[in-house]
C-alpha cells in the first residue's frame, strides 16, 4: 500500500442537503483530493471552488480514531465543526465580525474504510444550532478512493 505518512492522491465525490427555513439546497462536488495519515487519524484535503469567493477554499476533514469527524473550511468564514456521533458538541464559524458560536447535533455518523484499494465513505446527518436556534439540518455523503 501507498505510504499514507505522504499523503496519497484521491478521487472525491461530496453531495450535501442542506434545508433552512423549510428551503432544501442539494449540492455535488467531483474533485481530486490527497489523503494523509498522521497518528492515528486521516486528514482529507481539498480545495472547494465558488461562486461567492475568487479563490479556492481549503477544506480539510478529519477522521479521528475514535469515529468523530472534524470539518474545517478556511474562507475569508472559517468554519470548524466537530462531528460526534449522537452528541451536541460546541464548533466555531470566525467571521469578519468575530466568532459565532455554534453547536452540532449528529443524529448519524458514519465512517467506513477499505484497505484495497484504499477508499472511504462518511455518512453525515448533523443540526447546527446557533444557542437554541436552529439554523439548519444537513446531509453529507462522502466517498474517496485512492
Amino acid at each position: 500500500m501507498d505510504d499514507l505518512t505522504t499523503g496519497v492522491p484521491v478521487a472525491i465525490h461530496l453531495e450535501t442537503q442542506a434545508t433552512q427555513d423549510g428551503d432544501t439546497a442539494n449540492y455535488a462536488l467531483d474533485v481530486d483530493g490527497q489523503l494523509v495519515q498522521m497518528g492515528d487519524a486521516f486528514y482529507l484535503r481539498y480545495k472547494e471552488v465558488s461562486d461567492e469567493e475568487a479563490e479556492p477554499i481549503p477544506v480539510t476533514i478529519k477522521l479521528a480514531s475514535n469515529g468523530d469527524v472534524v470539518l474545517t473550511r478556511s474562507a475569508q468564514n472559517r468554519l470548524r465543526l466537530h462531528f460526534s456521533n449522537g452528541k451536541r458538541v460546541q464548533a466555531r464559524y470566525q467571521t469578519p465580525m468575530g466568532i459565532l458560536p455554534v453547536e452540532t447535533v449528529t443524529p448519524l455518523l458514519q465512517v467506513r474504510l477499505r484497505e484495497r484499494p484504499f477508499s472511504g465513505a462518511v455518512n453525515i446527518d448533523y443540526e447546527l444550532y446557533a444557542g437554541e436556534q436552529l439554523i439548519g439540518q444537513y446531509k453529507l455523503r462522502l466517498q474517496f478512493t485512492a
